[in-house]
């Protein structure tokens, strides 16, 4: 509506096109988001499987979603249709901070979302944002930098998602193992096979195993798997079942080799497990935010004389300086002991 009111020419069914792919880009994500992700899946991405899946309801809708699926492929001609799906500025970004925001009580990551959509407009087939949104962009990328690193990536978040990811990695590998270990049948066929881009492509049972695995198979699993005879199997559930997380340290510098090895050989002795059985108590991660991408696809903004410029370089506050600092952090998480 505010594109087609600047005289930014849209079809309908175009529009219609873009709301789609906007609501479907992230069917692909599995139970709890990223955690399945190199996990019990491997070499494909939850974006990769939502265009599986957006084909998939294509078929049964006898191609109805054919030009959702080409603006959200960015193979449409009006390439700024797809910078609305995916993109530094997308609508998903602009949804999920303001919705977070709310959820969570930190008003500070608020955003004027509905402001910057009535800034856009669109120039030489590229997504613009006129010069009086620049301040509202501003807010927009400081808002989101404090909810990746006050909300998602807090430390208690990722003591949580680590533990998850440590325990599924544990019943995977002791299904490889051969040990009999309880799940339901969505789960347990990611559990018993090494799925990777190779199964979903070709084999259809990938797809359809992953479409009907939910959060409840993996709470039921976590129920059974706490009585496990594994005692790192049993260890991990009862962690997240009676909220008993990691503890973990968030750090400015890299953890060096010596640290972990030390943490490891400690857990091993508490527990009277393998050092190597120890590595799933425990987790090491660099990970990285940056506020502005400079190298991906800019954000651009329209001045007052028709010129186009770099987010970067129009605004006065975040500078070039501050925007391409890279922001890591080195996290250290392991079982209490």
């Amino acid at each position: 509506m505010t594109l087609s009111q600047k005289g930014v020419f849209i079809f309908d069914s175009e529009a219609e096109a873009v709301q789609a792919a906007i609501l479907m880009h992230d069917i692909g994500h599995g139970p709890f988001s990223h955690v399945l992700e190199n996990t019990l899946i491997n070499g494909i991405t939850h974006e990769e499987i939502s265009i599986m899946m957006m084909e998939e309801i294509n078929a049964e809708m006898q191609g109805k979603l054919n030009l959702a699926l080409n603006i959200f492929k960015n193979e449409y001609p009006k390439q700024f249709l797809h910078q609305l799906i995916s993109s530094q500025l997308d609508m998903d970004r602009l949804d999920y901070l303001r919705r977070d925001c709310f959820f969570t009580g930190v008003v500070e990551g608020n955003i004027g979302s509905a402001r910057i959509i009535k800034m856009l407009n669109v120039v030489d087939d590229q997504l613009v944002v006129e010069s009086k949104g620049i301040y509202s962009i501003e807010n927009f990328l400081t808002s989101r930098r404090l909810m990746y690193w006050q909300v998602y990536l807090h430390k208690t978040a990722v003591a949580y998602e680590k533990i998850l990811v440590n325990l599924l990695s544990r019943a995977k590998f002791l299904a490889k193992q051969g040990k009999d270990i309880f799940a339901p049948p969505h789960l347990k066929y990611f559990l018993y096979n090494h799925v990777d881009a190779t199964h979903f492509y070709h084999q259809r049972e990938a797809l359809r195993n992953y479409e009907l695995l939910d959060d409840n198979d993996i709470w039921c699993s976590i129920k059974v798997w706490a009585s496990n005879e594994d005692i790192i199997l049993s260890l991990l559930a009862q962690d997240l079942l009676n909220r008993n997380i990691f503890h973990v340290e968030v750090r400015e510098e890299p953890i060096s080799d010596e640290e972990i090895r030390k943490i490891n050989q400690s857990l091993a002795r508490e527990f009277c497990i393998s050092e190597e059985d120890a590595q799933f108590l425990m987790s090491v991660n660099t990970i990285q935010k940056d506020m502005y991408d400079i190298e991906d696809e800019n954000i651009s903004i329209l001045t007052k004389n028709g010129e186009i410029k770099d987010f970067a370089e129009a605004s006065e506050i975040l500078n070039i300086a501050s925007l391409s600092k890279k922001n890591r952090k080195y996290y250290l998480c392991y079982q209490r002991i």
